[in-house]
């Protein structure tokens, strides 16, 4: 066995030895109970690998697996979960070898050696054994076993299928399916009545090794080795010998061309291909291996005897500096070969070590969205990334070409269709959240930091459409700008508007608001009455609105135009009332500062306060112009105001009754978040007729953020934010805004827009007439993680680990994690998936943190976040971002991502193919009784439909999961996922398939070519009752979402006479709010519902599309005149493209 894995060398000769990936002996497992069927190594895992016991069948829950990962605060400045109570755990991955997986050949080796698994039972029972390849390559063996010895074991021949995944009747029905973890489960399915043995490894990547090799072996029998020495890699190594030779020949200086190359050449190159990575590391790899060749060679300075030998200790140091190309080829494979990404390569390459055209349209199609490629596309794809010139000529994509495209702008997270303004601008300004900042001039903190006027070009250069000017007196009739009663240095206005005139629409065209803060004297009022109108001219929109409004303008209708918020005079107004400005934030915290600081003395308080306290008072003493005082408003500079007019806010009653649309109210930071917890729904419908600003709280001294997200769940439309400040606040502030060009405005879901409609900002479940979605994300590697730049702790080794965050409504916000890598930032492999349930899907964001595990001080990596809307499905790169918000090079995460409609009818289905929610069990959306008679009445006409419709969108939704089940893939996959995954196991004794598809009618039919196995069967009748619920939803529901459009109009006839009408029922008080508030739900229900039906309607196009489109690809059409392929609704015109520029959109 042990001369086996050494015969590796003449099989792959980049490769050095082989260890075993369970890294012990046959000899030493026995069939013990095992603790987890996760990824992560327990403490029980641990003693089971190590201790001999009586067989048992238990599945033991570990403290590791089960103890709850406690959630840090929402308000966490600089992202750092420094403090917390943190779980360490270790990857099997990183230590599962010592040399990275890159073909075929080393999964084969490795299954020689053997592997530890764990065998799951239809009865939920669970055993260790010890599994591997006979040496003859010809069947697969295991042991322990109460079995005869030529029992325990399964032919190679007689294997079906390696299905990936938790995705066969034994997983689905186990008691422990929700320990098991998805990418470390696979089954092997034999025999002619198809048997399953479904088995769960310790990793991920000992999955991966095990599914690749038997695969393989499926296909080319026990003469594999032999082919795949012939052939595998023939692209990588001959490009990498053309590199060397390159190389070679600019080290013309060489006399020995045997020699190799300089050491440096030979770093450049690896440096050239994974630029990443350090030059110390690969250089000590050289190294390393140059004293194993000295010392093979016999040239050491130990055995070169005295001075006549001097040639030979000149010859030697020379020699120390040449690289061969045998160890350029190893440290090549050691520093720029990606296992994970090779695993992904041999899903899609038929079982060949690279990717041909046909392989590369059906990766683009089944995982990154792309609809309607060619091979024509996937040409230029092929020659635009692979380096070997051969592959460029024949076709071919090499692992290094794969790892190429995949690593490119091509398959970076973020969708570049939203890199553009995507969103429609035509809607009232109240429809929008917009990009604001608070006293923009600080450039620090808010009470003695410095201001500047690079504060204000910073901010708009990064799409901010709101800023803000405090204004005061200041020396020579020049007012300044500044925060009162603080010891920040004022800013002369003049200087402050020349640089917004400049740069207001640098970074977007639509309209830019000025909220000014006047505190200005009558006199110097008229000076900048003078600054505005001289310096922004034109820009300033002056035009008063019509009184009969109902709504803003448009940001499209004020496109390059500046606004100003403030007071006005109102009508009647004398010379001896009102007040020039609503707030005053400075005196606010130089009161609170006083307030808390008093407080501290009194209890013996720290320096910080003792030192805010003193400042206040000198600050006072030496600005006696910053003293807070009440100004006349100067006319020309009232009329300046007409689209933000500010006004104080009472409470929502009045706001609703006397409030007009272009009349604005600023909300301090805790009266704004108590009326979200206290009045959600009419916080929300407050906002959608009239702007709302939100300002942090004056005790954030150290310019600190409030969550914008706890703002904008209400429908706040400006929540102005600290730009100086980085941190997990402005990490959301800048992702959020940037999906719509970054133009400075996002359009608000379509829920806080609707005149009727209701939602509760504070909703912890899911959000009436609101699909939910599940977002599944897999964490797959890392790589070139950095260490943390505060970190205290020796050398550049990090031990990481990632979180994904959901931010949005309370329903939505989570967080998972991944086990930590031990002592790998270069390219660790964490192979974990999460699945998240989105009932908002417009205001959700998801947020990637890489923290290391084992650190002094600092222990932030990186961080990306970014909008749903603009999350790309597939395998997509994520660049990690410094705390300041600058990429770091090189360094970024794999992700594969899908997102998915949960299936119809309320709460997440239970898995299985038995358990089937029947019609009486099913979940339906309920309509609320108003107690206003005549309503009720036209509301009850409806519920019969809203029943059929979910019936018809259920059963189609369930019939299509049915499906998916029975070809044996994950939830996340899409229906050409499944028609290309049935392609490789419906092949007959003869090759030909079993089932062909009839590609003529709009329901392509799944038609047997001859005698069927049950398994086989029961898919056709399957893929049957699915066109027939597709039939149905494409039948009826046109009609019934007429009839619920029509029956919702009726309903709204009654809508503006509603509390009359309420009031004659008998109605009084809370019972009249509650009745509005019930025709409000009622009537988001019935648009709620008719939208789905919509999109039902819709889904079962795709899908139809979907199945031509993958009989088409996977050779499982028969052959017709005529039949081409057919385009996708979700992806129109991307065949218009090139394959370099084609983006793939979310599922």
């Amino acid at each position: 066995m042990a001369d086996y894995g050494h015969k590796q060398s003449s099989v792959s000769p980049p490769v050095a030895g082989w260890k075993s990936a369970s890294g012990t002996s046959p000899e030493t497992h026995r069939g013990e109970p095992v603790s987890n069927g996760n990824c992560s190594g327990s403490d029980t895992v641990k003693k089971v690998q190590n201790q001999s016991s009586g067989e048992s069948s238990t599945w033991e829950g570990s403290e590791t697996a089960s103890k709850a990962i406690p959630r840090r605060s929402s308000l966490i400045k600089d992202g750092s979960r420094a403090g917390r109570e943190r779980k360490k755990t270790v990857s099997f991955s990183s230590s599962l070898s010592e040399k990275k997986i890159s073909s075929a050949a080393d999964c084969i080796h490795s299954m020689v050696e053997g592997s530890e698994l764990k065998k799951i039972r239809p009865n939920s029972r669970v055993y260790q054994r010890y599994y591997m390849l006979d040496t003859g390559l010809q069947a697969l063996c295991w042991e322990p076993s109460k079995k005869e010895s030529d029992k325990a074991r399964i032919c190679l021949s007689a294997i079906r299928e390696v299905r990936t995944g938790r995705n066969t009747e034994t997983f689905r029905t186990s008691g422990v399916y929700e320990q098991i973890s998805e990418d470390c489960a696979f089954s092997i399915v034999y025999g002619d009545l198809y048997e399953n043995l479904d088995l769960v490894a310790n990793s991920a990547e000992v999955a991966n090794i095990w599914v690749t090799g038997l695969r393989y072996l499926m296909q080319y029998g026990k003469h594999a080795l032999d082919m795949l020495s012939s052939s595998q890699d023939s692209l990588r190594l001959g490009w990498l010998e053309q590199l060397f030779s390159s190389a070679a020949d600019v080290d013309r200086h060489s006399s020995d061309a045997e020699e190799g190359i300089r050491l440096q050449s030979a770093v450049k190159l690896i440096l050239s291909v994974n630029p990443g990575v350090s030059s110390c590391k690969v250089e000590h790899r050289f190294k390393e291996l140059q004293r194993v060749r000295e010392k093979t060679s016999g040239l050491t300075p130990d055995n070169v005897p005295g001075v006549k030998d001097h040639m030979k200790v000149k010859r030697q140091a020379e020699h120390r500096e040449r690289v061969t190309k045998q160890e350029f080829i190893e440290v090549f494979h050691d520093f720029c070969t990606r296992p994970e990404i090779y695993f992904l390569l041999v899903q899609f390459s038929s079982n060949k070590e690279y990717l041909d055209t046909k392989d590369v349209m059906r990766f683009l199609e089944a995982e990154q969205g792309i609809m309607q490629v060619t091979e024509e596309t996937s040409l230029k794809l092929i020659q635009s990334h692979e380096p070997s010139e051969e592959g460029r000529q024949q076709g071919f994509m090499s692992l290094d070409g794969f790892t190429s495209y995949l690593t490119s702008a091509d398959c970076h997270l973020f969708d570049r269709d939203h890199d553009i303004v995507c969103q429609d601008m035509s809607q009232p300004l109240s429809h929008y959240y917009i990009n604001a900042s608070h006293n923009t001039y600080l450039i620090e903190d808010q009470f003695k930091g410095p201001s500047d006027v690079s504060g204000y070009i910073r901010a708009l250069k990064m799409g901010c459409r709101c800023v803000e000017v405090d204004v005061w007196d200041g020396t020579d009739d020049e007012p300044v700008v500044c925060t009162g009663h603080t010891l920040s240095p004022p800013l002369v206005l003049s200087s402050v508007l020349e640089a917004i005139g400049r740069f207001a629409f640098v970074a977007s065209d639509y309209p830019l608001i000025i909220c000014i803060e006047n505190h200005c004297s009558i006199r110097q009022q008229r000076k900048m009455w003078k600054h505005f109108t001289g310096i922004l001219g034109n820009k300033l929109y002056t035009t008063p609105p019509a009184q009969g409004d109902s709504y803003l303008p448009s940001p499209e209708a004020l496109r390059h135009r500046i606004l100003l918020k403030g007071k006005k005079r109102g009508p009647g107004y004398t010379e001896e009332d009102g007040q020039v400005s609503e707030e005053d934030e400075g005196a606010e915290m130089c009161q609170r500062i006083k307030s808390s600081g008093g407080a501290a003395a009194a209890s013996g308080g720290g320096d910080k306060d003792t030192l805010q306290k003193s400042l206040l008072l000198t600050s006072k003493c030496e600005r006696p112009h910053l003293c807070a005082k009440q100004f006349q408003l100067l006319e020309e500079l009232s009329d300046l105001v007409t689209l933000c007019h500010s006004v104080s806010f009472v409470d929502f009653k009045t706001s609703s009754k006397s409030q007009k649309p272009w009349e604005l109210c600023s909300f301090h930071e805790s009266l704004a978040v108590r009326l979200a917890g206290e009045s959600p729904g009419n916080f929300v419908n407050h906002n959608k007729h009239f702007l709302s600003r939100v300002y942090p709280s004056p005790m954030r001294i150290d310019s600190s953020n409030m969550n914008p997200q706890d703002l904008w769940k209400c429908g706040c439309q400006i929540v102005s934010m600290n730009f100086q400040t980085a941190g997990l606040m402005m990490d959301l502030n800048t992702a959020w805004f940037r999906q719509n060009g970054n133009c400075g405005f996002v359009l608000r879901p379509a829920i806080m827009r609707q005149e009727v409609s209701y939602f509760s900002a504070d909703t912890r479940d899911t959000v009436p007439g609101v699909s939910p979605q599940l977002l599944h994300v897999k964490v797959i590697s890392g790589q070139n993680l950095p260490k943390p730049r505060g970190s205290g702790a020796k050398g550049d080794v990090v031990d990481p680990y990632v979180y994904v965050e959901i931010h949005g409504i309370p329903a939505d916000c989570t967080e998972r994690r991944t086990r930590t890598v031990t002592q790998n930032g270069d390219n660790p492999v964490f192979d974990e998936s999460f699945e998240f349930q989105i009932n908002l899907p417009e205001l959700a964001m998801v947020r990637f943190v890489a923290l290391d595990d084992d650190f002094i001080g600092d222990d932030f990596i990186g961080q990306y976040s970014i909008a749903l809307e603009c999350v790309q499905s597939g395998y997509r790169h994520v660049p990690l971002q410094s705390l300041t918000g600058e990429e770091h090079p090189h360094a970024r995460l794999f992700v594969h991502v899908a997102l998915t409609d949960r299936r119809g009818g309320g709460k997440p289905y239970k898995r299985g193919l038995s358990v089937r929610k029947a019609r009486k069990g099913r979940d339906y959306t309920a309509l609320r009784d108003l107690g206003v008679r005549a309503v009720d009445e036209v509301f009850k006409t409806v519920a019969p439909m809203l029943r059929e419709a979910t019936d018809l969108r259920a059963n189609m939704q369930n019939s299509v999961a049915v499906f998916r089940e029975l070809c044996g893939v994950s939830a996340v996959s899409n229906l050409m996922q499944c028609i290309l995954a049935l392609s490789s196991r419906v092949a007959g004794p003869e090759g030909a398939p079993l089932l062909l598809f009839e590609l003529r009618d709009h329901y392509p039919t799944l038609e047997p070519q001859g005698p069927l196995p049950d398994v086989l069967r029961q898919v056709v009748s399957t893929y049957e009752m699915m066109v027939q619920a597709s039939r149905a939803v494409m039948d009826f529901s046109d009609g019934i979402y007429d009839r619920i459009m029509h029956i919702q109009t009726t309903a709204m006839e009654f809508h503006e006479n509603l509390q009359s009408l309420a009031v004659k029922e008998g109605l009084k008080g809370r019972k009249v709010s509650r009745a509005l508030e019930s025709f409000s739900w009622n009537i988001t229900i019935l648009k709620g519902q008719a939208d789905l039906l919509k999109r039902a309607k819709a889904e079962v196009q795709e899908n139809m599309k979907q199945v031509h489109d993958a009989a088409l690809t996977g050779n499982l059409s028969k052959e017709s005149q005529g039949v081409t392929r057919v385009r996708s609704q979700i992806r129109k015109g991307q065949d218009d493209k090139t394959a370099t520029g084609a983006r793939g959109g979310t599922a």
